[in-house]
């Protein structure tokens, strides 16, 4: 497919939009061209706005006048032109961002809810299941949000080792196999991170409102090494006004006694078992190295020591799922009644190993998989409290958090909807630092290796500094 430019800036844009309709086709974006080759799409702002669109037989052209929003104006056309050629309406209409529920509370401070709702409806063409879905989170978010003030802040913790690598994985983790011999140079130095992210916090007189440790996996840490990592962040931090710490014991099969206790016994409120999927052949053709049972196992041993704020994590389109498997995973996690549920549409990227040619069949119906999760859900009481989305995601949907009410977890809110700043510490982590006045972000990376970051760990911490002049300069 190719995305023609013309004298214009909303390249990236129409090529998200253009991605969501031709999921499984590469785009091309061409800004310099003699002649347009089909198929081809053609945006061009000049004495007015034009999209040409030339796709399988099908050709037409629209126009608009100039006018305050260009690219609205040629998102809006473009979506009507790709709407006709492939027969498809987008669920989230013209919407590409990440963060729609941002947007929607946005809209709504500024206009109020009927206005963001028509606006979102009407404008950017979302369909009335996602503005209803839209307009639910941000309501359930809106106490938490409210805590969050100028001088909160949230930990992430990052813990880059699993013991496999799943094929849907874009994230920088190592397996246990190729870096275990890292892990023990690793530890020392995260602990020295956290020592001296924890010193800046006390400079800056920063208040802590969530922990996050994740991953990768935590759990592959030994007992031994998560007792000596939760004992560091105690005796570094102030947790007094803590209202979550999460630890993901994300993969059953690294759940043992040792490790919940070791969890059990420092001030974790919260930790992820996360199945996928309960269906035995899809876990194997995603390079999951356990079974259904290993989480069942996994999930009554957390029940049966005390665990009594647990999430599951859930994706519909995995490879060789079906809409019957799927729901089969839903009923189950019923019954297991968890206070929390993720639900992800699998979204296909770069360095994962498998393709969108390899997903086209999972895009057919991941729809069907997202709605019977929903109406499952909502009758078992549990309500959605944050959403995002990310490119390449199929049939165009949505990642959700499910919680029973008062189990909400803050720091995916916070993460989410960007309220406060996150400073991170381990491999691969990244702090977002926000300013509360201006709503200016800016980032600092870690870096995304095991081995760079113990090679290079000095010049990380120099990065740190920047914490403090960023204080000096927004948050005063």
């Amino acid at each position: 497919m190719n995305l023609y430019i013309n004298n214009h800036k909303y390249h990236y844009e129409m090529e998200n939009l253009t991605r969501a309709f031709f999921f499984a086709d590469d785009v091309r974006v061409i800004h310099e061209y003699d002649e347009l080759s089909e198929p081809y799409i053609l945006t061009s702002v000049t004495d007015c706005v034009l999209v040409e669109v030339r796709i399988n037989g099908f050709h037409d052209v629209l126009t608009a006048p100039l006018g305050d929003d260009d690219e609205l104006t040629m998102a809006r056309l473009l979506y009507r032109l790709l709407s006709q050629a492939t027969g498809r309406e987008l669920p989230w209409g013209i919407l590409t961002g990440v963060r729609p529920i941002k947007l929607f509370s946005r809209l709504c401070e500024e206009n109020g809810e009927e206005d963001a709702t028509r606006y979102f409806r009407d404008i950017l063409l979302v369909s009335e299941e996602k503005t209803h879905l839209a307009k639910l989170v941000a309501s359930n978010q809106r106490a938490i949000i409210s805590r969050s003030g100028k001088r909160s802040f949230s930990l992430y913790i990052s813990i880059p080792f699993c013991p496999t690598r799943c094929n849907y994985c874009s994230f920088v983790s190592q397996s246990i196999e190729k870096a275990k011999k890292l892990i023990e140079e690793y530890i020392p130095l995260l602990l020295r991170e956290i020592r001296y992210t924890a010193d800046l916090v006390k400079q800056l007189d920063l208040r802590l409102e969530s922990v996050y440790i994740g991953g990768g996996t935590p759990t592959t840490l030994s007992a031994d090494q998560l007792d000596l990592l939760l004992s560091e962040i105690e005796a570094d931090l102030d947790l007094t006004r803590c209202a979550e710490f999460t630890v993901e014991a994300g993969r059953p099969d690294t759940v043992t006694r040792e490790k919940l206790l070791a969890l059990q016994k420092h001030s974790v409120t919260r930790i992820s078992i996360n199945p996928q999927t309960f269906n035995d052949s899809v876990l194997e053709a995603i390079g999951r190295k356990h079974t259904s049972q290993q989480t069942l196992d996994a999930f009554n041993l957390a029940r049966e020591l005390g665990f009594d704020n647990i999430n599951m994590d859930l994706i519909a389109g995995l490879t060789f799922d079906t809409p019957d498997s799927f729901r089969a995973t839903i009923d189950t996690v019923r019954r297991l009644d968890p206070e929390s549920v993720t639900v992800h549409t699998l979204a296909i990227k770069r360095s994962a190993r498998v393709n969108a040619a390899s997903a086209e069949r999972e895009h057919d119906y991941t729809s069907e998989m997202l709605a019977y999760a929903s109406k499952e859900l909502t009758d078992g009481g549990w309500e959605p409290y944050y959403l995002y989305r990310q490119s390449k995601m199929l049939s165009n949907l949505e990642n959700v958090g499910w919680a029973k009410p008062g189990a909400f977890s803050p720091y995916n809110v916070y993460i989410m909807e960007e309220t406060h700043s996150i400073l991170a510490c381990g491999a691969g982590a990244v702090t977002k630092l926000r300013d509360t006045s201006s709503n200016h972000l800016e980032r600092i990376f870690n870096f995304k290796f095991p081995y760079e970051y113990i090679s290079r760990f000095d010049e990380l911490l120099a990065r740190k500094d920047r914490v403090v002049t960023f204080y000096d300069e927004y948050n005063r």
